[in-house]
C-alpha cells in the first residue's frame, strides 16, 4: 500500500490497521509483531463533513489531540531526517497548535509539527492477534510511565538490554 493509499483511506473516514516499521517506538511496537488500528484525524473546520459513529466515519479532530496520544503524521520533505515520510510517534507536548512528537525508544523530540501534517491517531493496538485499546487503564499508565522517564530512556534500554544479553548465556 502506498503513502497516498493510506491517507485517502484515512481521509474517507475509513480505519486502517498497519504494521509500523523499524524500532523508534520500541517498547510499545515491536516490528514485525504488533500493528497500529489508527484512525483519521481531522482539522476543526473539516469535521463537518463528517459524521461519527457506528457504520459512519470514524475521527478525532486536531483540538481534541493531546500528551500521549500516539498520531501517525507525515514529515516536511524539506525534513533531513526522512522527509515526507509518515511517522507514528507520541505527543510529547502541546503548544497552542503546535506538535512536539518523540518516538517511545527516542529521546530527541521532534517539532514543532503544524496541524496539517497529522493524519491519523493510534485508537488500538494488536499484539499476537489481540486487540488493546489505548483508552485499557494498564496501557494508559505503562504509556505515560514511559512519558516520564524519556530523559532516562537510554540508560534504562540499554540496562534491560544487558539483562537480557546474561539472561540468554544462562
Amino acid at each position: 500500500m502506498y503513502k497516498q493509499d493510506i491517507e485517502q483511506l484515512l481521509a474517507d473516514g475509513n480505519i486502517i490497521q498497519i504494521k509500523p516499521q523499524g524500532y523508534s517506538m520500541y517498547p510499545l511496537f515491536v516490528s514485525g509483531r504488533d500493528e497500529a488500528i489508527v484512525a483519521a484525524v481531522v482539522q476543526d473546520g473539516e469535521a463537518a463533513g463528517f459524521s461519527a459513529g457506528v457504520g459512519k466515519k470514524d475521527f478525532i479532530t486536531i483540538s481534541k489531540l493531546k500528551r500521549g496520544d500516539v498520531v501517525l503524521y507525515r514529515r516536511d520533505k524539506t525534513d533531513d531526517a526522512g522527509g515526507g515520510i509518515l511517522v507514528l510517534h507520541r505527543i510529547w507536548q502541546r503548544k497552542g497548535d503546535r506538535f512536539y512528537l518523540v518516538g517511545d525508544n527516542q529521546k530527541e523530540i521532534e517539532g514543532p509539527l503544524r496541524p496539517d501534517q497529522m493524519r491519523g491517531i493510534m485508537v488500538e493496538m494488536v499484539r499476537n492477534g489481540r486487540k488493546i485499546s489505548v483508552k485499557n487503564p494498564i496501557y494508559r499508565l505503562l504509556t505515560w510511565i514511559w512519558l516520564v522517564m524519556r530523559p532516562v530512556r537510554p540508560v534504562v534500554s540499554k540496562t534491560v538490554a544487558k539483562i537480557k544479553k546474561i539472561g540468554h548465556r544462562m
